[in-house]
């Protein structure tokens, strides 16, 4: 069994409370590691060293190639040790190991990004009035709490800690504590390629302690947070206490559209995809299915056909395509969704239990699950579910399509499927989510901004969106004509 520590200002260490708590693994229900229970006390320490250290100018004063010569050396690392990565992903949160091998070679990747785009150059000069040369450029944001959830654990850890990196600050971090391992490997890299004490910082612990010191601290002076959109609105209320930048990337209820003309087979894959990949544990999962009333029966009836043929079990299984939810807590959070669904009318096409057969009794795993005869007021179309169960519903033509697709709180992200690409496009441009796709779902890229609209969050991260999410503009201006203003001289 692995056992978990904290990494601050350059030392592995045990919680001041000497707490644990287990990990474990989703597929069988088996306690896999020992994490630290980190706590306010736990908080402080890192957000002190990271405060020293910043105010320091160990890291921010170093020149941005100097920084990069780090990143790229992560990624190197985390390449070499991706194997190992992918094993530990897998037992940690369930999914399969091939999206897990995704996962990590993406999270080199955005390493190896920012590595390169901050040493390209950067800042404006303003044709201002007068002899005065007016210049804009960007600072590091300063001391940055950075809060990941448990469904990508090393992946949006990368996402945060390379741009935050790249940009001159000094972190905090604080992993999901379900998914905390993968994060305390990356940051024996961090430590193996000699990144100075206190710059980078690791608090396991939970979201009502270490979380809430993260957003609260006067010495924080930005908190990044991904995770749900309630614990989103918290963040905001305590970070307002010091007005300190935030970025949030939170909940969605995403609609996928797919129109009579769109290539069929295309078309139900990615319904497939958009909704089952990870398990439907994804912010930006396709869970509202809007098809056109002439294809509906078809689409259906090809969907489920699909569905019920993907085989569901634990991620290190060769054979597995879809595998557990990361907790027990989570699994019946998810069922009594299904369960509120049949009793709110809707129509249940496929799946909806959970699954105890075939060795798979003390894992959480959910049979995929399709409901169809959904109306927009129920809490199942409304509300994130985050697991694998998707909501069908009919419209006419292009304005009902709309319609249906923004009655939502939320606008993280849509897909619309057609063959007439000018009505894809006037589609897009009608849906208020921030991050679409056309003839594809559930596509991302660390050279492209990812963020959404309305309470799916605030600010972009990714490309170079990420990298000025970490930053401070500042304008300076020069006099050219050193000389008295003479103002008060009458």
């Amino acid at each position: 069994m692995l056992k978990l520590k904290m990494f601050i200002n350059g030392e592995w260490m045990d919680s001041l409370s000497k707490q644990t708590s287990n990990v474990v693994n989703p597929a069988n229900g088996k306690v896999i590691a020992e994490a630290p229970n980190g706590n306010i006390e736990d908080a402080r320490m890192a957000i002190d060293a990271a405060r020293t250290a910043f105010d320091s100018g160990i890291w921010s004063d170093l020149p941005a190639s100097e920084r990069a010569s780090y990143l790229f050396k992560i990624a190197e690392k985390i390449e070499e040790r991706a194997s190992e990565l992918s094993q530990l992903e897998t037992v940690n949160t369930g999914k399969p190991l091939k999206e897990a091998e995704f996962d990590i070679a993406d999270a080199a990747d955005c390493f190896r990004y920012y590595a390169g785009l901050v040493t390209k150059p950067d800042g404006q000069t303003y044709p201002v009035s007068g002899p005065v040369q007016a210049i804009v450029v960007r600072e590091p944001a300063g001391v940055c709490g950075l809060i990941a959830p448990w469904n990508f654990p090393l992946l949006t850890g990368a996402w945060k800690i390379a741009p935050a990196l790249a940009a001159g600050n000094t972190i905090v971090f604080k992993p999901s504590e379900v998914t905390p391992i993968t994060t305390a490997k990356l940051f024996e890299i961090i430590q193996e390629v000699g990144i100075p004490d206190g710059v980078a910082n690791l608090v396991i612990g939970g979201g009502a302690t270490v979380g809430n010191e993260l957003a609260e601290s006067d010495k924080v002076d930005m908190v990044s947070f991904t995770g749900s959109t309630a614990t989103g609105r918290s963040i905001m209320r305590t970070a307002a206490g010091n007005i300190k930048n935030i970025a949030l990337e939170l909940g969605g209820k995403s609609p996928n559209i797919v129109f009579a003309d769109a290539d069929f087979e295309t078309a139900v894959d990615y319904a497939l995809y958009g909704i089952f990949v990870n398990a439907g544990q994804v912010c930006n999962a396709g869970s509202r299915l809007l098809l056109e009333e002439s294809i509906h029966d078809k689409f259906i009836d090809r969907l489920i056909e699909k569905a019920k043929k993907i085989r569901v079990g634990p991620g290190n299984h060769p054979s597995t395509q879809m595998g557990a939810l990361v907790s027990e807590d989570h699994m019946n959070k998810v069922l009594n969704y299904i369960q509120l669904g049949i009793e709110e009318g809707a129509t249940l096409a496929c799946g909806g239990k959970r699954i105890t057969s075939n060795g798979l009794e003390n894992g959480y795993f959910v049979e995929p699950t399709i409901f169809v005869d959904t109306k927009t007021d129920m809490r199942i179309v409304q509300e994130e579910i985050f697991g694998p169960v998707l909501t069908v519903q009919k419209f006419k033509d292009e304005a009902e399509a709309i319609q249906l697709a923004n009655d939502t709180s939320y606008g993280l992200a849509a897909g619309v499927f057609s063959g007439d690409g000018a009505k894809a496009l006037r589609v897009i441009k009608k849906i208020r989510a921030g991050i679409t796709w056309v003839n594809a779902y559930n596509l991302a890229f660390n050279e492209a901004p990812w963020g959404g609209y309305k309470q799916s969050g605030i600010g972009r991260g990714l490309g170079t969106f990420g990298l000025e999410e970490f930053s401070e503009v500042k304008q300076i201006n020069i006099n050219l004509e050193i000389e008295p203003t003479k103002w008060f001289d009458h």
